[in-house]
């Protein structure tokens, strides 16, 4: 195999992992140059991942939140400079990083990130933000700003769940237009999800036909539901279907959301609030290591 040069982007909460630490200093004795570069703080991440110097993969080492920032560094450099981008999740949910199938071992997912290959992945905009798992919008956005760190660590990705149960009784839909190429959908609406990745909110399954190949985002729309009404909005959910009165579910390359007030938006993790947004697929934006077998992208062996 020809040596490779990584740039690790480290969490700066995740350092001191003794398995993280373990693998870097295997790939090393395998003769590969691995750098790295731990955050201190906001926009570390995001410096390290743009940094001009040739690497041929640059490895975001942390949790979904971190492999936003990396990304948003990634794409300041002009297509052609791009490194491939790769994943050691170290997080709390790991939404990205469990829908790809990229190990949670620390040191199979670096020698995944050496010796695998890189397929051309989209990547989702938000204005001028970047995704590259989901936008989760309203309260799906609200439970991710608000559950407290400590929380995350005590109970991992239940503790989103904890968290909306204690934020449910007060939640106040957001009402707003939803602009599809096709459609207009307006009213009141309980969550919306965009998505380039399958998961998100703690390994929820939020939009099951998404691939990070094809060009699309997957728009998934839940309604206020009214509680004579739950069995019928399950039924929905499951079927993911475009005419659901309560669950709506599209794949469009585009959507714009007009919203009456600034409404709350998590992307991969790092929260913002839009009152005018739009959402667009970017094909092919970044080239991804991913294992064979990916779910997630298309005739991939």
């Amino acid at each position: 195999m020809a040596k490779k040069f990584l740039r690790l982007v480290v969490n700066g909460k995740v350092a001191n992992s003794e398995a993280l630490r373990a693998a870097v200093a295997q790939q090393r004795g395998l003769g590969h140059r691995v750098e790295v570069h731990v955050t201190w703080e906001g926009g570390d991440a995001r410096r390290f991942g743009s940094q001009p110097e040739e690497a041929d993969v640059v490895v975001a080492v942390g949790g979904d939140g971190t492999v936003n920032e990396v990304l948003h560094g990634l794409m300041t450099l002009p297509t052609e400079a791009r490194p491939a981008l790769a994943v050691i999740p170290l997080g709390t949910a790991n939404d990205f990083a469990r829908g790809c199938g990229i190990p949670l071992d620390p040191s199979q997912a670096l020698a995944l990130s050496v010796a695998g290959d890189p397929v051309a992945a989209d990547v989702g905009r938000a204005n001028n933000r970047w995704f590259i798992n989901a936008a989760s919008i309203g309260f799906g956005a609200v439970i991710t700003a608000t559950t407290p760190p400590e929380l995350k660590r005590l109970l991992g990705g239940a503790a989103y769940t904890l968290m909306a149960a204690i934020l449910a009784t007060n939640f106040r839909p957001y009402e707003g237009r939803l602009l599809l190429p096709d459609q207009e959908v307006t009213g009141p609406d309980v969550v919306a999800i965009v998505g380039n990745g399958r998961q998100t909110g703690g390994g929820k399954q939020v939009a099951p036909r998404a691939f990070l190949d094809d060009g699309l985002l997957d728009i998934l729309v839940v309604r206020e539901i009214p509680a004579s009404k739950l069995l019928d909005a399950v039924r929905e959910l499951r079927a993911f279907s475009s005419q659901g009165q309560y669950i709506s579910y599209w794949q469009v390359p585009w959507a714009n959301f007009d919203a009456v007030r600034p409404v709350p938006v998590n992307l991969d993790g790092e929260p913002a609030e839009f009152t005018q947004v739009r959402y667009e697929a970017t094909p092919a934006a970044v080239r991804l290591i991913v294992p064979p077998g990916c779910p997630m992208i298309h005739c991939r062996s």
